[in-house]
């Protein structure tokens, strides 16, 4: 009888850590779009350190570090067209900003001021319509029913948008993951389902999280394809994901893509990661960089310089002072924007409420 461990599904990877092409990129992968997601993982590195700079002053919310998933986050963003939808978790504020999103936006959500689109409602989420991006919720996994609802609803219109749903390794192991995963595949809705494997979900590593060898082979138990990258290789990830969302606009079905990283910081300014894994795990993983290993290859082919990078890095700084500067001076929010755009006509028990609060 076999242990099920052996079953494995190949790493895909295109640029390997040298910044070598090692395999073969998607041939919509042009020097201009490598530019362009060059540019936006330095913005996410940045905004990243900004966040977490500025999160102790007491401001801005909690936050959730996404150094080290910048490849698997910026890659993945530019394989889908603006009028596909998105479902990211709590860690993705730079898909927001490869989405377009201005930045000053993403501040005053962050501030949960009184031009906080959501209006202080789950907090450390971003979602807005005009950019085709659906506000999440905390709990892991909570929005794959949605993803495939909406998905289904879409297909039920003819319609061609395809639904790239975001979550962690965790979130595989939540009933709401199998129950949508596996009604996708029954009705082949155009969802991509992608999971960034960053090994740790808060503190349960991936050896406790499932008995599988990975993520990507639970596709085969669901008759769907998966396929499993390396999740630093913004190659490999954007060239995975472009296959998934040509695959289910053609109406062939969902896809399961595992990308393979890591979560270089805390899982959010609550934790503390060194109460739960060494120093030497992390040392290892940053050897793997993904920003290093695009720069490297950039640079190697002309299409990247220092002198790029550092324009990049003093106008990127200007913008964030600026935003973090606008939404600080913006007003609060009022204490009954609470009970705002939760129910059409409030029921007697939240009018009560209001009443007392003002």
């Amino acid at each position: 009888m076999s242990s099920g461990r052996e079953t494995a599904v190949e790493l895909v990877q295109v640029l390997n850590p040298s910044g070598e092409i090692v395999g073969e990129p998607d041939p919509t992968l042009t020097n201009d779009l490598l530019l362009t997601m060059m540019k936006d993982m330095v913005k996410a590195r940045l905004f990243d350190e900004w966040m977490l700079k500025i999160h102790p002053l007491g401001k801005a919310s909690r936050y959730a570090p996404c150094e080290g998933q910048e490849a698997s986050m910026v890659g993945s963003a530019h394989s889908v067209s603006e009028n596909d939808w998105l479902f990211p978790t709590y860690r993705e504020y730079p898909v927001a900003l490869a989405r377009g999103v201005p930045l000053t936006d993403i501040m005053h959500r962050m501030f949960a001021n009184s031009k906080d689109p959501l209006k202080g409602h789950e907090i450390t989420l971003y979602g807005d319509r005009r950019y085709r991006i659906v506000v999440g919720a905390g709990a892991v996994s909570l929005m794959a029913p949605v993803a495939v609802g909406m998905a289904m609803a879409a297909s039920i219109r003819h319609e061609k948008d395809v639904f790239m749903l975001y979550i962690g390794e965790g979130a595989t192991s939540k009933a709401d993951f199998h129950e949508a995963i596996n009604w996708a595949g029954v009705f082949k809705t155009p969802v991509v389902f992608f999971c960034q494997n960053n090994q740790w979900a808060i503190s349960t590593p991936f050896e406790r999280q499932t008995a599988a060898p990975n993520i990507a082979v639970k596709a085969k138990a669901y008759g769907i394809a998966g396929v499993r990258v390396d999740g630093n290789d913004v190659m490999a990830v954007y060239t995975a994901c472009r296959n998934a969302v040509e695959r289910a606009r053609a109406g062939e079905g969902p896809s399961l893509v595992e990308t393979v990283t890591y979560r270089m910081g805390p899982h959010t300014t609550a934790d503390d990661p060194s109460r739960y894994r060494s120093e030497e795990e992390v040392a290892r993983w940053r050897e793997l960089d993904p920003l290093i290993r695009l720069r490297r290859y950039m640079t190697r082919n002309r299409l990247w310089s220092d002198e790029m990078e550092r324009s990049l890095v003093d106008e990127f700084r200007a913008e964030l002072r600026k935003a973090t500067e606008e939404a600080f001076q913006t007003p609060p929010l009022t204490p009954s924007a609470i009970f705002e755009d939760v129910y059409a006509a409030p029921p007697w028990h939240l009018e009560e409420e209001m009443e007392e609060l003002v």
